[in-house]
């Protein structure tokens, strides 16, 4: 089952003196954030009306009903939820917190290799981190010829694993 509310961003302190909130991102971009009417505290349990605008690195978020610098600084801290609904996904593109835990299985032999801990972004391609039952982790690039299915709905990702990723140089 995948979760309707997802974490965005961090609130880490505040801009200038009328409210507006400094938003380390846990999305692909503070342009991201910027794109949002709505996010949510405590899980989608609180509705913030937001205007953000992205600052360099981080997004800047001014929360209806928050107007000054102190009332800001009070929140510091807390962490901004999205709802999966409101945001609009390439086909193929998935949230981390989807992939995060999914089964790595072998296409062609069902071998599980392990699970996904981790997508590190490299530039040219996404890599899932994948440790198994013991620990070792294992780094199966994200291009079409290894990644061949991907279904969080179903709790996996089907590959075709390249010679060199795991110990048997498949």
């Amino acid at each position: 089952m995948l979760k309707e509310y997802l974490e965005i961003g961090k609130i880490v302190g505040t801009h200038g003196i009328q409210g507006e909130l400094r938003v380390e991102c846990w999305c692909d971009s503070p342009e991201f954030i910027a794109g949002f009417k709505t996010l949510y505290f405590d899980r989608g349990n609180e509705k913030l009306s937001i205007k953000a605008r992205p600052h360099k690195n981080i997004a800047l978020v001014k929360i209806k009903g928050v107007e000054t610098v102190e009332t800001a600084d009070l929140l510091r801290g807390k962490i901004l939820y999205m709802n999966r609904k409101d945001a609009k996904l390439e086909k193929g593109s998935y949230f981390i917190q989807d992939l995060l835990g999914l089964e790595v299985r072998d296409i062609n032999t069902d071998e599980v290799y392990g699970n996904i801990s981790d997508v590190l972004k490299t530039g040219a391609n996404d890599v899932y981190e994948v440790k198994n039952q013991e620990g070792k982790a294992y780094y199966v690039p994200v291009i079409p010829s290894v990644v061949k299915e991907v279904k969080p709905e179903d709790g996996f990702v089907l590959i075709e694993p390249m010679k060199g990723i795991f110990d048997d140089e498949n």
